[in-house]
Protein backbone atom coordinates (compact mmCIF):
# COMPACT_ATOMS: atom_id res chain seq x y z
CA UNK A 1 0.00 0.00 0.00
CA UNK A 2 1.38 3.40 -0.81
CA UNK A 3 2.36 5.82 2.59
CA UNK A 4 -0.20 8.72 2.24
CA UNK A 5 1.16 11.88 0.95
CA UNK A 6 0.65 14.28 4.32
CA UNK A 7 0.93 18.35 3.08
CA UNK A 8 0.79 21.00 5.16
CA UNK A 9 0.03 24.31 2.81
CA UNK A 10 0.79 27.83 4.89
CA UNK A 11 -1.54 30.98 3.85
CA UNK A 12 -2.32 33.84 5.10
CA UNK A 13 -3.14 36.73 2.53
CA UNK A 14 -6.47 36.86 0.66
CA UNK A 15 -5.28 35.78 -2.70
CA UNK A 16 -3.26 33.08 -1.28
CA UNK A 17 -6.81 31.47 0.19
CA UNK A 18 -7.87 31.28 -3.96
CA UNK A 19 -5.00 29.95 -5.51
CA UNK A 20 -4.34 27.41 -2.01
CA UNK A 21 -8.43 26.77 -3.12
CA UNK A 22 -7.25 26.17 -6.68
CA UNK A 23 -5.05 23.30 -5.49
CA UNK A 24 -7.11 21.78 -3.00
CA UNK A 25 -9.57 21.14 -5.37
CA UNK A 26 -6.87 19.03 -7.44
CA UNK A 27 -5.76 17.50 -4.31
CA UNK A 28 -9.46 16.23 -3.15
CA UNK A 29 -9.30 14.25 -6.42
CA UNK A 30 -6.82 12.08 -4.92
CA UNK A 31 -7.01 9.64 -1.85
CA UNK A 32 -3.79 9.22 -0.96
CA UNK A 33 -3.08 13.27 -0.28
CA UNK A 34 -4.10 14.40 3.05
CA UNK A 35 -3.79 18.68 3.23
CA UNK A 36 -3.70 20.71 6.61
CA UNK A 37 -4.47 24.08 5.92
CA UNK A 38 -2.80 26.60 8.23
CA UNK A 39 -4.09 30.54 8.27
CA UNK A 40 -1.67 32.74 9.54
CA UNK A 41 -4.10 35.28 10.11
CA UNK A 42 -1.91 38.08 8.25
CA UNK A 43 -4.91 39.48 6.16
CA UNK A 44 -8.06 39.34 8.70
CA UNK A 45 -11.46 41.10 8.12
CA UNK A 46 -15.17 40.19 8.47
CA UNK A 47 -14.86 38.97 4.93
CA UNK A 48 -12.83 35.95 5.94
CA UNK A 49 -15.33 34.29 7.93
CA UNK A 50 -16.74 30.98 7.52
CA UNK A 51 -19.69 32.35 5.09
CA UNK A 52 -16.20 33.89 2.82
CA UNK A 53 -15.16 30.22 2.61
CA UNK A 54 -18.20 28.75 2.45
CA UNK A 55 -19.10 31.03 -0.92
CA UNK A 56 -15.97 30.63 -2.23
CA UNK A 57 -16.11 26.21 -1.93
CA UNK A 58 -12.49 26.92 0.21
CA UNK A 59 -11.30 24.56 3.13
CA UNK A 60 -11.63 26.03 6.05
CA UNK A 61 -8.45 25.98 7.41
CA UNK A 62 -7.55 23.77 10.81
CA UNK A 63 -5.25 26.27 12.17
CA UNK A 64 -5.78 29.86 12.78
CA UNK A 65 -3.04 31.47 13.87
CA UNK A 66 -4.37 35.25 14.49
CA UNK A 67 -1.17 36.46 14.01
CA UNK A 68 -1.34 40.54 12.22
CA UNK A 69 -0.43 44.31 12.72
CA UNK A 70 3.05 43.92 13.61
CA UNK A 71 6.56 44.99 12.13
CA UNK A 72 7.47 42.48 9.61
CA UNK A 73 10.39 41.19 11.97
CA UNK A 74 8.09 40.93 14.56
CA UNK A 75 4.95 39.49 12.20
CA UNK A 76 7.63 36.84 10.81
CA UNK A 77 9.32 35.49 13.69
CA UNK A 78 5.94 35.20 15.12
CA UNK A 79 4.42 33.27 12.32
CA UNK A 80 7.60 31.11 12.45
CA UNK A 81 7.19 29.90 16.29
CA UNK A 82 3.69 29.27 15.50
CA UNK A 83 4.28 27.23 12.30
CA UNK A 84 7.26 25.27 13.83
CA UNK A 85 4.92 24.45 16.85
CA UNK A 86 2.24 22.70 14.01
CA UNK A 87 5.10 21.25 12.03
CA UNK A 88 5.95 19.31 15.02
CA UNK A 89 2.51 17.95 15.64
CA UNK A 90 1.63 17.05 12.15
CA UNK A 91 5.07 16.00 10.86
CA UNK A 92 4.37 16.36 7.02
CA UNK A 93 5.98 14.93 4.20
CA UNK A 94 5.91 18.67 2.64
CA UNK A 95 5.21 22.13 3.11
CA UNK A 96 3.49 24.17 0.52
CA UNK A 97 3.72 28.14 0.46
CA UNK A 98 2.34 31.03 -2.08
CA UNK A 99 3.91 33.95 -3.33
CA UNK A 100 5.67 36.27 -1.68
CA UNK A 101 4.24 37.31 1.89
CA UNK A 102 5.42 37.26 5.29
CA UNK A 103 3.72 33.74 5.92
CA UNK A 104 5.46 32.37 2.80
CA UNK A 105 8.73 33.06 4.12
CA UNK A 106 7.98 32.30 7.87
CA UNK A 107 6.75 29.10 6.69
CA UNK A 108 9.68 27.92 4.67
CA UNK A 109 12.16 29.35 7.41
CA UNK A 110 10.00 26.60 10.17
CA UNK A 111 10.28 24.05 7.42
CA UNK A 112 13.58 24.05 6.28
CA UNK A 113 14.98 24.41 9.87
CA UNK A 114 12.71 20.86 10.79
CA UNK A 115 13.89 19.27 7.47
CA UNK A 116 10.55 19.49 5.99
CA UNK A 117 10.73 19.62 2.08
CA UNK A 118 9.54 22.95 0.48
CA UNK A 119 6.95 23.48 -1.78
CA UNK A 120 7.28 27.19 -3.37
CA UNK A 121 4.03 28.32 -5.67
CA UNK A 122 4.72 31.10 -7.94
CA UNK A 123 8.61 30.59 -7.74
CA UNK A 124 10.83 32.79 -9.77
CA UNK A 125 9.23 35.84 -9.72
CA UNK A 126 10.96 39.28 -9.70
CA UNK A 127 10.61 42.94 -9.74
CA UNK A 128 14.45 43.48 -9.51
CA UNK A 129 13.49 45.73 -6.79
CA UNK A 130 14.79 45.40 -3.23
CA UNK A 131 12.97 48.11 -1.55
CA UNK A 132 9.99 45.74 -1.73
CA UNK A 133 9.65 43.08 1.14
CA UNK A 134 7.72 41.21 -1.43
CA UNK A 135 10.96 41.01 -3.50
CA UNK A 136 12.94 39.56 -0.67
CA UNK A 137 10.42 37.32 0.76
CA UNK A 138 10.40 35.54 -3.02
CA UNK A 139 14.09 35.64 -3.21
CA UNK A 140 14.61 33.85 0.11
CA UNK A 141 11.48 31.59 -0.27
CA UNK A 142 12.86 30.23 -3.63
CA UNK A 143 16.23 29.67 -2.00
CA UNK A 144 14.79 27.58 1.09
CA UNK A 145 12.47 25.65 -1.53
CA UNK A 146 13.33 22.51 -2.85
CA UNK A 147 10.06 22.33 -5.28
CA UNK A 148 9.89 25.25 -7.36
CA UNK A 149 6.52 25.65 -9.35
CA UNK A 150 7.28 28.94 -11.84
CA UNK A 151 3.97 29.95 -13.19
CA UNK A 152 5.74 31.53 -16.02
CA UNK A 153 9.02 30.67 -18.39
CA UNK A 154 9.83 33.96 -17.43
CA UNK A 155 10.12 32.79 -14.02
CA UNK A 156 12.39 29.89 -14.69
CA UNK A 157 14.73 31.77 -16.77
CA UNK A 158 15.20 34.00 -13.58
CA UNK A 159 16.12 31.00 -11.63
CA UNK A 160 18.09 29.55 -14.41
CA UNK A 161 20.33 33.26 -14.15
CA UNK A 162 20.57 33.02 -10.49
CA UNK A 163 22.36 29.82 -10.75
CA UNK A 164 19.42 27.11 -9.33
CA UNK A 165 20.73 24.70 -11.84
CA UNK A 166 23.41 24.27 -9.40
CA UNK A 167 21.18 23.55 -6.34
CA UNK A 168 19.44 20.34 -5.16
CA UNK A 169 16.14 21.87 -5.85
CA UNK A 170 13.65 20.95 -8.61
CA UNK A 171 12.26 23.52 -11.22
CA UNK A 172 8.83 22.73 -13.14
CA UNK A 173 7.19 25.29 -15.13
CA UNK A 174 3.66 24.39 -13.68
CA UNK A 175 1.18 27.64 -15.42
CA UNK A 176 -0.03 29.86 -13.07
CA UNK A 177 -2.94 28.57 -10.14
CA UNK A 178 -4.26 31.93 -10.44
CA UNK A 179 -5.75 31.55 -14.09
CA UNK A 180 -6.68 27.96 -12.66
CA UNK A 181 -8.93 29.76 -9.83
CA UNK A 182 -10.00 32.95 -12.02
CA UNK A 183 -11.44 30.16 -14.56
CA UNK A 184 -13.24 28.43 -12.31
CA UNK A 185 -14.96 31.36 -10.07
CA UNK A 186 -16.16 33.62 -13.37
CA UNK A 187 -18.63 30.61 -13.62
CA UNK A 188 -19.58 31.25 -10.17
CA UNK A 189 -19.69 35.00 -10.64
CA UNK A 190 -22.42 36.21 -12.59
CA UNK A 191 -24.69 33.76 -9.73
CA UNK A 192 -23.11 35.81 -6.77
CA UNK A 193 -22.98 39.28 -7.86
CA UNK A 194 -25.15 42.00 -8.69
CA UNK A 195 -22.73 44.97 -9.05
CA UNK A 196 -22.90 45.89 -12.33
CA UNK A 197 -26.50 46.46 -12.30
CA UNK A 198 -26.46 47.82 -8.80
CA UNK A 199 -24.00 50.56 -9.74
CA UNK A 200 -25.49 50.93 -13.09
CA UNK A 201 -22.37 50.73 -14.61
CA UNK A 202 -22.59 50.55 -18.60
CA UNK A 203 -18.93 51.48 -20.18
CA UNK A 204 -16.14 52.02 -17.53
CA UNK A 205 -12.29 51.78 -16.28
CA UNK A 206 -11.82 49.57 -13.46
CA UNK A 207 -9.00 51.02 -11.26
CA UNK A 208 -6.88 49.81 -8.01
CA UNK A 209 -4.63 51.57 -5.74
CA UNK A 210 -2.76 50.06 -2.20
CA UNK A 211 1.38 50.09 -3.12
CA UNK A 212 2.93 51.77 -0.37
CA UNK A 213 5.54 52.92 -3.14
CA UNK A 214 2.38 54.74 -4.15
CA UNK A 215 0.30 55.25 -1.32
CA UNK A 216 3.01 56.32 1.19
CA UNK A 217 4.24 58.91 -1.34
CA UNK A 218 2.59 62.00 -1.21
CA UNK A 219 3.62 63.21 -4.80
CA UNK A 220 2.94 59.67 -6.61
CA UNK A 221 -0.24 59.43 -5.03
CA UNK A 222 -1.40 63.28 -6.13
CA UNK A 223 -0.23 62.35 -9.56
CA UNK A 224 -2.10 59.33 -10.33
CA UNK A 225 -5.10 61.03 -8.72
CA UNK A 226 -5.30 64.29 -10.71
CA UNK A 227 -4.65 62.00 -14.06
CA UNK A 228 -7.22 59.86 -13.01
CA UNK A 229 -9.69 62.58 -12.16
CA UNK A 230 -8.60 63.69 -15.78
CA UNK A 231 -9.15 60.71 -17.85
CA UNK A 232 -12.89 60.31 -15.62
CA UNK A 233 -14.22 63.06 -17.53
CA UNK A 234 -14.60 61.01 -20.82
CA UNK A 235 -14.64 57.60 -19.25
CA UNK A 236 -15.83 56.73 -15.73
CA UNK A 237 -13.11 55.22 -13.09
CA UNK A 238 -14.57 53.08 -10.65
CA UNK A 239 -12.18 52.62 -8.25
CA UNK A 240 -12.48 50.58 -5.33
CA UNK A 241 -11.11 52.34 -2.65
CA UNK A 242 -8.33 50.44 -0.35
CA UNK A 243 -8.90 51.95 3.43
CA UNK A 244 -5.10 52.61 3.59
CA UNK A 245 -5.07 54.57 0.32
CA UNK A 246 -8.52 56.42 1.44
CA UNK A 247 -6.72 57.64 4.39
CA UNK A 248 -3.93 59.05 2.65
CA UNK A 249 -5.87 60.66 0.42
CA UNK A 250 -7.71 62.00 2.92
CA UNK A 251 -4.91 63.48 4.95
CA UNK A 252 -3.19 65.35 2.22
CA UNK A 253 -6.67 67.00 1.21
CA UNK A 254 -6.39 65.40 -2.33
CA UNK A 255 -9.55 65.74 -4.42
CA UNK A 256 -11.13 62.39 -5.73
CA UNK A 257 -13.39 62.59 -8.69
CA UNK A 258 -13.60 58.92 -9.83
CA UNK A 259 -16.36 56.88 -8.79
CA UNK A 260 -14.74 55.39 -5.47
CA UNK A 261 -16.53 52.27 -3.94
CA UNK A 262 -16.33 50.39 -0.87
CA UNK A 263 -13.65 47.17 -1.53
CA UNK A 264 -15.36 44.36 -2.95
CA UNK A 265 -15.11 40.74 -2.55
CA UNK A 266 -14.07 38.32 -4.91
CA UNK A 267 -16.73 37.76 -6.79
CA UNK A 268 -17.34 41.54 -7.59
CA UNK A 269 -13.94 42.14 -8.70
CA UNK A 270 -14.24 39.32 -11.32
CA UNK A 271 -17.77 40.91 -12.46
CA UNK A 272 -16.11 43.91 -12.98
CA UNK A 273 -12.93 42.61 -14.28
CA UNK A 274 -15.44 41.04 -17.14
CA UNK A 275 -17.39 44.14 -17.72
CA UNK A 276 -15.10 47.20 -17.89
CA UNK A 277 -13.24 48.84 -20.69
CA UNK A 278 -9.82 48.91 -19.15
CA UNK A 279 -7.86 48.26 -15.81
CA UNK A 280 -5.30 50.41 -13.94
CA UNK A 281 -3.60 49.06 -11.24
CA UNK A 282 -0.57 48.67 -8.87
CA UNK A 283 -1.62 45.19 -7.91
CA UNK A 284 0.24 42.48 -9.56
CA UNK A 285 -2.61 40.25 -9.24
CA UNK A 286 -5.26 42.27 -11.40
CA UNK A 287 -2.53 42.07 -13.79
CA UNK A 288 -2.83 38.91 -14.58
CA UNK A 289 -6.35 38.58 -13.48
CA UNK A 290 -6.78 41.57 -16.85
CA UNK A 291 -5.23 39.18 -19.03
CA UNK A 292 -7.02 36.29 -18.11
CA UNK A 293 -10.77 37.76 -18.80
CA UNK A 294 -8.58 39.75 -21.81
CA UNK A 295 -8.37 43.54 -20.65
CA UNK A 296 -5.39 45.76 -21.41
CA UNK A 297 -3.60 47.27 -18.41
CA UNK A 298 -2.07 50.38 -17.24
CA UNK A 299 0.17 49.59 -14.41
CA UNK A 300 1.35 52.64 -12.11
CA UNK A 301 4.62 51.07 -11.46
CA UNK A 302 8.07 51.60 -12.17
CA UNK A 303 8.68 47.78 -12.83
CA UNK A 304 6.59 44.63 -13.01
CA UNK A 305 7.24 40.84 -11.79
CA UNK A 306 4.58 40.33 -14.86
CA UNK A 307 7.16 41.31 -17.76
CA UNK A 308 5.55 38.74 -20.49
CA UNK A 309 2.37 41.21 -20.09
CA UNK A 310 4.35 44.14 -21.34
CA UNK A 311 6.31 42.14 -23.50
CA UNK A 312 3.54 41.08 -25.03
CA UNK A 313 1.94 44.70 -25.46
CA UNK A 314 -1.29 44.14 -23.42
CA UNK A 315 0.07 45.74 -20.13
CA UNK A 316 2.24 48.86 -20.03
CA UNK A 317 4.41 50.62 -17.40
CA UNK A 318 3.51 54.30 -16.41
CA UNK A 319 4.80 54.62 -13.18
CA UNK A 320 3.24 57.93 -11.50
CA UNK A 321 3.57 60.11 -14.41
CA UNK A 322 0.73 62.15 -14.73
CA UNK A 323 0.94 62.73 -18.66
CA UNK A 324 1.78 59.09 -19.04
CA UNK A 325 -1.20 58.01 -17.40
CA UNK A 326 -3.20 60.09 -19.61
CA UNK A 327 -1.64 58.76 -22.90
CA UNK A 328 -1.84 55.62 -21.97
CA UNK A 329 -5.41 55.44 -20.73
CA UNK A 330 -6.17 57.05 -23.76
CA UNK A 331 -4.14 54.96 -26.13
CA UNK A 332 -4.52 51.61 -24.26
CA UNK A 333 -8.62 51.52 -24.15
CA UNK A 334 -8.63 51.91 -27.74
CA UNK A 335 -6.16 49.06 -28.61
CA UNK A 336 -6.89 45.51 -30.01
CA UNK A 337 -4.73 43.86 -28.25
CA UNK A 338 -4.10 39.57 -29.06
CA UNK A 339 -4.76 37.68 -25.56
CA UNK A 340 -4.33 33.94 -27.76
CA UNK A 341 -0.69 33.14 -26.37
CA UNK A 342 -0.54 30.70 -23.50
CA UNK A 343 1.52 32.57 -20.55
CA UNK A 344 0.14 31.09 -17.83
CA UNK A 345 -0.90 27.46 -18.23
CA UNK A 346 -4.62 27.68 -19.88
CA UNK A 347 -6.28 26.19 -16.53
CA UNK A 348 -3.53 23.31 -16.17
CA UNK A 349 -1.59 24.53 -13.34
CA UNK A 350 -2.77 22.69 -10.72
CA UNK A 351 -3.11 19.03 -12.17
CA UNK A 352 0.53 19.90 -13.17
CA UNK A 353 1.38 20.71 -9.78
CA UNK A 354 -0.25 17.64 -8.26
CA UNK A 355 0.91 15.42 -10.72
CA UNK A 356 4.92 16.17 -9.35
CA UNK A 357 3.91 15.83 -6.09
CA UNK A 358 2.50 12.67 -6.28
CA UNK A 359 5.60 11.09 -8.25
CA UNK A 360 7.49 11.77 -5.61
CA UNK A 361 9.01 9.15 -3.91
CA UNK A 362 9.89 8.57 0.07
Amino acid sequence: MLKKIKILTVIGARPQFIKAAALSREFSKHNEIEEIIVHTGQHFDKNMSEIFFEEMNIPIPRYNLAINSLSHGAMTGRMMEEIEKILLIENPDFLIVYGDTNSTLAGALAAKKLHIKVVHIEAGLRSFNNDMPEEINRILTDRLSDYLFCPTQTAVNNLLREGYENIDTKIINSGDVMQDASIYYANESAKKSNIISSLHLDKFILCTIHRAENTDDSDRLKNIIEALNKSHQTIPIVLPLHPRTKQKIESLGINLEVKAIEPVGYFDMIELLKNCSLVITDSGGLQKEAYFFNKNCVILREQTEWVELVENKVSILVGANYNSIIKEIDFMINKSSDFSNNLYGNGTACNKICSEILKINF
